[in-house]
């Protein structure tokens, strides 16, 4: 049996180079733990329950920056963390290769298993099923914000998965929208 078409089960903890290789070079398949679930979904009751108790998070409920002390009502919580995405995704020049990609994916995935960040288990399930599918989202070579460097890269991953920006599916580059679309197809 060709171990390369074994799942990859993400756990949060750390991947080897091998894996990572597996994924992003030979196309194996990636899957999410149970324990990795659990720990996402208690991590995203934790921040529903301070935002229904009417606690402020810093991103979650404020603005950032200097405007951290604003808070943001709850009606246009969702359009914040949008304009958030497409404000930082100011990369330019070539797109990433496919490989870069599906390692920011996977990495970006298995980071978030970690339940860690508050986020709806079904962000973690759609990137997975992105990579599954061979939905690669166009990601800039050049181009950062803020002090990480990685700010901008990601927001470009994250546009495709809320829908927007732009994304390689067989061999054509689609609107985001449709490949986030043909990654969550593919999962059911």
């Amino acid at each position: 049996m060709d171990v390369v078409r074994l799942t990859l089960v993400l756990d949060g903890q750390a991947l080897t180079l091998k894996e990572i290789e597996d994924v992003s070079l030979r196309g194996r398949p990636v899957g999410i733990a149970a324990a990795a679930i659990e720990r996402i979904a208690a991590s995203r009751e934790l921040i529903e329950g301070i935002l229904a108790a009417g606690q402020t998070v810093y991103g979650v409920n404020t603005g950032f920056g200097k405007l951290s002390d604003v808070r943001i009502p709850a009606g246009s919580l969702a359009q914040l963390q949008t304009n958030l995405v497409r404000s930082h995704a100011g990369g330019v020049g070539q797109p990433l290769s496919e490989a870069e990609s599906r390692a920011m994916l996977l990495l970006r995935a298995n980071v978030l298993a970690k339940g860690f960040s508050g986020c709806r288990r079904e962000l973690v399930e759609l990137l997975v099923a992105l990579l599954n599918a061979g939905v690669h989202p166009v990601i800039p070579e050049k181009g950062s914000v803020g002090a990480s460097g990685d700010l901008a890269p990601l927001a470009h991953l994250a546009l495709v998965a809320i829908g927007e920006g732009e994304a390689f599916y067989k061999g054509e580059r689609i609107a985001g929208g449709r490949g986030s679309a043909a990654g969550e197809a593919a999962s059911a």
